[in-house]
């Protein structure tokens, strides 16, 4: 029974006032050419299942017989259309087989950075920073499941009601998450950050108005001078972006070890290991945890650990890490401000389940930690480094920040863009002589405006 037909059964057997769930489809969004397509698509499924023709896994002298095979049943069922409608219909069946559908068009479009799919009938999209509902719609909730599993199959990942939410990544490292019934009352969900082809640079973050040339050449100075670096900021706020740029002044000589849940990060460097966590398996058991991962990249030699985010218990051995020789490690965490973000690490490091001191945390926090870069989604859509900050020590059981570098907003243009400047504090931060032991040069123009 799918969810509109519980919904309505349940619609029929309440008479209460609770809250329900409704869904239809806009007159104005359905696809007229539906019906056709799912014929199409049956004959087709019949056809491949004929020819015993695994569709995961097709080389390429099978794609092109399958589309001249799909443009046959085209021509037999649809001849009455102009062979533009045809050529619409071959696309958007072929991408319901072998694709994802629907979703094709948006994963093609450069402007579009998400697309969150609300069900089956709202697909909305974030386009230079803004959201909007897109002209995209699915046939039905399993049209969107069948999207779905096709991603999370490819990627040895499951979801079903047992487990019914699921992190997972794209063939070009976009970010994917996933969420059906029952959890979700509006049908199978899904969010994919989508991720540029080709790695943003320092000089297009540049270009965007997102840092500044200055700012940029003091944090390539610190990544190789090995300083610990954590890059924190809300959701959607450009982290693991710059994480990228970051790790792109990592000398190529250095064995790199990186830690994340779904594997996103794009180092260009040749010496380097990638690793991604597990869920549990059927029965529950068989999961790696980020901490796991952590813990055993101790032993990998590594010159370099870049954890893709610390959510929980792992910052514990991230901190270790950091203080126990494993210096120029990177990371990111969700904060809402740098000093924010030392008392999310001190909760972090409670749920590894070590019953520490609040002092001895924050001691562990300032000796392992020497920068914060806090990231920024602004109104306006608009990513911004708006905070590069020093760890500079304990004052009593405090641990005491000094911003070196700041985004001063100074009031909206005449589009409504938020207007600002990148400053610097003119401070020189205590680290400075770990400039002079790598033989890298201190410039004195970073730290005046």
């Amino acid at each position: 029974m799918s969810l509109l037909d519980r919904l309505e059964k349940q619609k029929s057997l309440s008479g209460n006032d609770e809250k329900k769930v409704e869904l239809s489809i806009p007159s104005n969004r359905i696809d007229e050419y539906s019906d056709l397509k799912r014929k199409i698509h049956n004959q087709f499924i019949e056809i491949v299942n004929q020819q015993d023709i695994n569709l995961f896994n097709v080389q390429n002298e099978q794609e092109e017989q399958l589309i001249k095979t799909m443009e046959s049943i085209i021509e037999a069922r649809a001849s009455n259309l102009t062979r533009a409608e045809r050529n619409r219909l071959l696309k958007e069946t072929y991408d319901d087989v072998m694709g994802l559908g629907p979703l094709e068009p948006l994963l093609s479009d450069g402007e579009i950075t998400e697309i969150m799919v609300n069900g089956p009938y709202k697909v909305y999209v974030e386009r230079k920073g803004k959201l909007e509902l897109s002209d995209v719609v699915f046939r039905d909730e399993n049209h969107v499941l069948n999207v779905i599993n096709r991603i999370v199959s490819s990627v040895g990942r499951r979801i079903d009601e047992a487990s019914p939410m699921v992190d997972a990544r794209l063939k070009d490292g976009s970010r994917f998450n996933a969420i059906i019934p029952p959890l979700s009352l509006i049908g199978p969900s899904m969010t994919i950050r989508k991720f540029s082809k080709k790695p943003y640079t320092a000089n297009d973050l540049v270009k965007f108005n997102s840092i500044s040339p200055k700012m940029v050449s003091f944090l390539e100075a610190c990544v190789k001078a090995r300083l610990n670096i954590i890059v924190s900021g809300g959701t959607g706020s450009g982290k693991t972006t710059l994480l990228n740029v970051l790790s792109s002044s990592i000398p190529n000589n250095e064995r790199i070890v990186t830690i994340e849940d779904a594997a996103e990060l794009q180092l260009m460097q040749d010496h380097i290991v990638t690793l991604e966590s597990r869920p549990p398996n059927l029965e529950g058991a068989g999961q790696i945890t980020i901490r796991d991962l952590v813990r055993n990249s101790l032993r990998m030699r590594p010159d370099r650990i870049i954890v893709g985010e610390v959510r929980s218990g792992e910052t514990l051995d991230m901190l270790q890490a950091m203080n126990t020789g494993h210096d120029g490690s990177l990371t990111t965490a969700h904060a809402n401000s740098p000093r924010e973000l030392m008392s999310r690490l001190e909760t972090m490091v409670l749920m590894s389940g070590m019953d520490l001191p609040v002092r001895a945390i924050r001691e562990q926090i300032h000796s392992a930690l020497d920068i914060v870069v806090h990231q920024q989604r602004l109104r306006d859509g608009s990513r911004k480094v708006v905070n590069i900050t020093e760890v500079v020590g304990m004052e009593g059981d405090t641990i005491t920040l000094q911003d070196l570098f700041v985004f001063k907003i100074e009031g909206l243009d005449n589009f409504g863009r938020i207007k600002g400047s990148f400053v610097s504090t003119g401070i020189r931060p205590k680290f400075l002589e770990k400039f002079a032991a790598s033989g890298i040069m201190v410039r004195d123009d970073w730290f005046t405006n």
